[in-house]
């Protein structure tokens, strides 16, 4: 007799005479830690009934991207072996399990076609029917199929299975660990200048991202910011194949993240309980800073000869210190960054930090300057030896802008070098870079040249 496969299997096993009994054990806690890796650690306290002194353990709602070679389990016991099993319940599955066995196809009419399965490839199958002729479909998308029951091995969830001995039966609590992959956060910062490009005001969010197959309610979460070191990229083990639907949601309320160093590292922990909903991206904030003390700057990378005129790039560079309202290790993220133009904010431009530490200065690359221009030109290079030459320059720079401004250019100099003229000052930056800091009166311009001495 034909009927629907049941949604959940509750499996007996028998092994040694003991019998072993499946569970799906309620959660009592969770804690998940999460690095800017693609990597979390879930932990989870689990109320389990051992009713035999040797009982297997079935949970069936753990990550689908689980490396099961991390899986731990900590309670009064012993684990004798454990198991990660994700051969989930699909159509081909099924079918490819019904070979030589009996299934029906119903139409959508009601037609019912009974015989014994023998071929079933994509959407065709081909039937033995009970008087030996053969019933072949090439598209079987207009049948529903029905079958006897769910194959053995067949299950509909993933599930991680653990095979334990107690020294007495009861409930007690269990303690499980794992890694998992298709979790990661970034960090993402507002800044917006005011109208004088003197301040900033910086929010600060961080964005968690869960694609691991599974949610976690009202979990303790800790992120992890730093480089870990990886032997090997994280196992993945595709339980479902299906299209990501992201859910993005926004939390503000109640206490924010709490940082302290950890090894090399630092450690952000919410200060409350949230809910990462599986294929979500859960933003909460960080921290806000205001009235951060900045510096606008043109810098130009030279190279010599470039013989067209270049934009100079915008700059940003605010230090992060306490006396400059902020001093926070920052995590690594994208800056957007905004500007008040006395009517409304606009966005201007956007970069990317690494991991800042407390009292470093951060540089923000804007955008490229409309009105600053350099020319820079190879003007004579001549041969002293065999082994030394001299190259001359001339750096042109043009300022249309409706006030000052003050223009950094950075010359790289490699080998050998010595600056033998130079027509304004220079600071020698490290041992490959001299800077230039040239003044451009609004609507002006002006010009320096300098000659370096080159040996092979």
């Amino acid at each position: 007799m034909f009927t629907n496969f049941p949604l959940r299997l509750f499996l007996v096993l028998l092994l040694t005479g003991t019998l072993l009994f499946a569970q799906d054990p309620q959660v009592k806690s969770t804690a998940i830690t999460i690095y800017n890796q693609n990597l979390g650690v879930v932990k989870e306290t689990r109320t389990i009934n051992f009713p035999q002194l040797t009982s297997s353990i079935f949970i069936t709602d753990v990550a689908q991207l689980i490396d099961p070679t991390t899986a731990k389990f900590g309670f009064n016991g012993t684990v004798l072996e454990q198991n990660y099993k994700y051969d989930l319940v699909s159509m081909d599955k099924i079918l490819a399990r019904y070979l030589d066995r009996d299934v029906q196809l119903i139409g959508k009419t009601g037609e019912l076609l009974e015989g014994t399965l023998l071929s079933s490839f994509g959407n065709q199958v081909v039937l033995k029917k009970k008087d030996g002729g053969l019933l072949m479909l090439p598209n079987i998308g207009e049948y529903r199929i029905n079958v006897e029951s769910l194959p053995s091995g067949l299950i509909t969830k993933p599930t991680l299975q653990c095979l334990a001995t107690v020294p007495k039966t009861g409930v007690q609590d269990v303690e499980l660990s794992y890694q998992t992959g298709g979790m990661n956060w970034h960090a993402e910062y507002v800044a917006t200048l005011d109208k004088a490009d003197k301040k900033l005001d910086l929010n600060a969010w961080v964005s968690i991202e869960n694609q691991s197959g599974t949610g976690f309610a009202n979990a303790d979460i800790k992120l992890i910011a730093g480089d870990i070191n990886r032997i090997r990229q994280q196992p993945v083990y595709m339980a479902k194949n299906e299209m990501m639907d992201l859910a993005i949601t926004t939390s503000r309320a109640g206490a924010g993240f709490e940082e302290r160093a950890f090894f090399e590292y630092h450690i952000y922990e919410l200060q409350r309980k949230a809910t990462v909903a599986n294929n979500e991206t859960k933003q909460i904030s960080l921290f806000e800073k205001k009235d951060i003390n900045i510096v606008k700057k043109y810098l130009y990378t030279a190279n010599g000869n470039s013989g067209e005129e270049q934009k100079a790039d915008v700059v940003v560079s605010f230090d992060n210190k306490d006396n400059n309202n902020l001093g926070v290790p920052m995590p690594k993220g994208k800056v957007r960054i905004f500007k008040e133009d006395g009517k409304s904010v606009e966005f201007v431009g956007e970069d990317l930090i690494d991991h800042t530490s407390k009292n470093a200065t951060v540089n923000l690359k804007v955008g490229k300057a409309f009105d600053v221009n350099i020319k820079e030109t190879e003007t004579e290079n001549r041969r002293i030896s065999d082994r030394v030459y001299e190259g001359s320059y001339k750096v042109h720079i043009r300022n249309t802008k409706a006030e000052d401004a003050t223009v950094e250019i950075k010359r790289g100099l490699y080998g050998f070098w010595k600056v033998v003229k130079s027509s304004i000052e220079y600071v020698k930056t490290d041992a490959n870079t001299i800077t230039f800091k040239v003044p451009v009166k609004a609507g002006e311009e002006a010009e320096f040249t300098y000659t370096v001495r080159f040996e092979n």
